[in-house]
């Protein structure tokens, strides 16, 4: 019964995760991506460095890029490639955790099911 419990438990909060990577827009990933890039510093020269960008919105050359373009003042703005890259892992990762919560509430339906059976190894005059 704790099982059955506990998986519940996990199915509801799977399920509404992946709902959320699903239903988020646009306009409300672009946000989160704003929020994060101005919240820290070590994600933004590691997100310059691997996507070889500049600044968020606009390239400025004045300020300090950690990006190989930077030496060739070439580079795009980083929140493009990011908002692209997020839209595909945030559809991915929603996918994948609705197939995952779905198969969890079929264990759920399973343990429901079976939970009073009688254990085939016992006494069959022992009732359980």
């Amino acid at each position: 019964f704790q099982y059955m419990i506990i998986l519940l438990l996990d199915f509801i909060v799977q399920f509404s995760v992946s709902c959320a990577c699903l239903a988020l827009n646009k306009e409300q990933q672009s946000h989160l991506l704003e929020v994060g890039w101005n919240n820290t510093d070590s994600a933004r020269t590691d997100i310059e460095r691997n996507l070889n960008c500049c600044g968020f919105r606009v390239f400025d050359p004045n300020e300090t890029c950690f990006s190989d373009c930077f030496k060739s003042q070439q580079c795009q703005p980083c929140a493009p490639i990011m908002e692209e890259y997020s839209g595909m892992v945030l559809r991915y990762v929603g996918g994948i955790g609705l197939f995952f919560s779905f198969t969890e509430i079929l264990g759920v339906w399973l343990t429901y099911r079976y939970r009073n059976q009688k254990d085939p190894r016992a006494n069959p005059s022992a009732f359980l």
